[in-house]
């Protein structure tokens, strides 16, 4: 289904994307007074070209941003690195880890029991993975600039509770706004919470499920919104992700274009009010200005 609109990206990516901003969301796009915050993703993917986000979209790269900006110590820890999946050293990793493709969404091979892994099936998935290639028509131009390489991390799980949670900070211009909260092994439910912790019932995020639960407020929010503020601050808008394990926050990863910006966000007046935070910048000639709404 989406083959042809591969083509049309390459001849114009402004009505490829007109013509999914509208199938995906119901809604008109409008690119030259953009408005709502779907809107100014999709202007984001046309027209931003910050560098620093196909190095922070790659899951090992953006390691050093996370270092050269004072939170290094929120990075989980690295058991190894590298091209080739054939290069694991299995027999040298702990009994628990996780393997990721640092170039995509999903890429992720969560082992609990090594013993219970089949190694042959999991390299030539992890192949697989980096021959992958993201959806050109959906415009996210970042991805995969960087060359994919697989990494494998520590497992993390908390000890006093079974459910991990991750605490994802909607930023704009260096400031957090709100918080979305899912269940990491559940990415169709979710919560939105403010940046005090209260629960905003009726904003979806378009997930159509919530978690069904309230939850309490994190220990180190503080922490966790000083680091949101530091490493989103060289970007118009980003989403910094972060976990809350055993007393400590872990960074998770950051995200520039939050389902590539086809997400119903509901009320759409969320969506409204999500966009007059991001401010863009519009080139003409050798000036600029800013759309304020």
């Amino acid at each position: 289904m989406l083959a042809p609109m591969n083509l049309l990206y390459k001849i114009s990516p402004k009505l490829n994307l007109k013509i999914l901003y509208k199938l995906k969301t119901g809604y008109t796009l409008s690119l030259e007074n953009p408005v709502k915050f779907t809107e100014k993703l999709q202007w984001i993917k046309l027209y931003e070209r910050n560098t620093l986000m196909t190095r922070c979209s790659d899951k090992f790269l953006v390691r050093d941003y996370i270092k050269s900006h004072g939170c290094g110590a929120l990075l989980n820890e690295l058991y190894w690195e590298g091209f080739d999946p054939e290069e694991i050293p299995f027999d040298e990793l702990p009994d628990a880890f996780v393997i990721k493709a640092t170039h995509g969404s999903g890429f992720n091979i969560i082992c609990e029991n090594k013993r219970l892994l089949n190694r042959e099936k999991t390299i030539a998935l992890l192949k697989k993975w980096l021959n992958a290639k993201f959806l050109l028509c959906y415009g996210e131009w970042y991805y995969g600039v960087e060359k994919p390489r697989v990494i494998v991390e520590k497992y993390l799980k908390d000890e006093d509770r079974d459910t991990l949670f991750e605490y994802m900070f909607f930023c704009f211009h260096g400031e957090p706004r709100f918080i979305h909260v899912k269940r990491a092994a559940d990415k169709d439910a979710a919560n939105v919470y403010d940046l005090d912790f209260n629960l905003m019932p009726d904003v979806k995020m378009g997930e159509e499920d919530d978690l069904g639960v309230e939850l309490p407020k994190p220990e180190n929010l503080d922490e966790m919104l000083e680091c949101a503020r530091k490493l989103s601050k060289e970007f118009l808008h980003v989403r910094v992700d972060l976990y809350e394990v055993n007393g400590k926050v872990v960074f998770g990863e950051l995200s520039f274009t939050k389902g590539a910006g086809f997400n119903r966000i509901a009320p759409a007046s969320f969506d409204i009010l999500m966009g007059s935070w991001l401010e863009l910048p519009i080139k003409v000639g050798e000036k600029c200005w800013i759309i304020k709404n």
